[in-house]
């Protein structure tokens, strides 16, 4: 397989960018999804980005952002929050896959979001392991009382994203060099449009 080409982490944005745009227009192109792409990546890979997404089944970066095989390095969580396997994958796709952008990517109308916030407001507990969204998500929820959720939801990804950029030992020392860098994103489910927050 070849090696691709490298991407700046703006250069990663501004695909991912153009390609949503193709998405909301209904003008998709599904690339890189041949036989040959299969064979091409079948000992190698070399994402030019990593999407942390919920795992809202409408939520799929890989459809969103209209990549093939190969150009995504996807992880999924519900509420888009992180945890030690979570930031794990992340690391190997930065520090031995080189991807230069990390995305997380939150979305409207999210249950996770949505769960914790109601849980919290009723002074309760979720059920089972949902508990352990909840009290990732908790930070947020408390940070936006009277607030919609919207706006909820944003500060959650703002909250990972500065998780993610403050992580010790790799993705601190890889975001100060200027080799990765994190940014947040929201996804609206009704325009398909994804919009990138700083």
């Amino acid at each position: 397989a070849q090696k691709a080409a490298k991407v700046t982490p703006t250069e990663a944005i501004w695909r991912l960018v153009e390609a949503n745009a193709r998405f909301v227009s209904g003008h998709t192109q599904h690339p890189r999804q041949s036989p040959d792409r299969r064979t091409d990546l079948s000992t190698s890979q070399y994402p030019f980005a990593v999407i942390l997404g919920c795992a809202d089944s409408r939520t799929g970066p890989e459809i969103l952002f209209d990549q093939g095989l190969g150009d995504l390095f996807v992880v999924r969580e519900a509420g888009n929050v992180v945890d030690d396997h979570t930031i794990g994958s992340i690391e190997y796709a930065v520090e031995h896959l080189h991807a230069p952008l990390v995305v997380v990517m939150g979305h409207k109308r999210c249950g996770a979001v949505a769960a914790a916030r109601d849980t919290v407001a009723a002074n309760g507990h979720a059920e089972g392991h949902v508990e352990s969204l909840v009290t990732a998500i908790r930070p947020a929820v408390e940070a936006t009382v009277g607030h919609d959720a919207e706006a909820m939801c944003k500060v959650n990804v703002r909250n990972v994203v500065f998780a993610l950029r403050s992580c010790e030992p790799i993705l601190r020392h890889m975001a100060d060099l200027g080799q990765v860098r994190v940014v947040g994103a929201y996804y609206d489910l009704d325009t398909g449009a994804v919009t990138f927050m700083e």
